[in-house]
């Protein structure tokens, strides 16, 4: 992970919201707040607010299928 993307949250984005455009899975959320350790793990993002967005290979995207509906697993 040496690349970064930079994202500007729009009104009323989530963190899990953000990890979905992201990554297509919103539980990765921890992957953007790790990176992020400047910005307040607060249920909304304040609009405007910069998070750098780490780019990752398809190896590293790890989905959990227990957390999928049936007929994406």
């Amino acid at each position: 992970m040496s690349s970064f993307v930079e994202y500007i949250v729009k009104e009323g984005e989530r963190w899990d919201t953000v990890a979905y455009k992201a990554y297509g899975d919103s539980s990765m959320v921890s992957v953007i707040i790790e990176n992020n350790p400047n910005v307040a793990i607060n249920p909304i993002l304040q609009t405007g607010t910069r998070l750098l967005i780490p780019v990752l290979e398809k190896s590293e995207i790890e989905i959990n299928s227990e957390l999928l509906p049936p007929w994406k697993r």
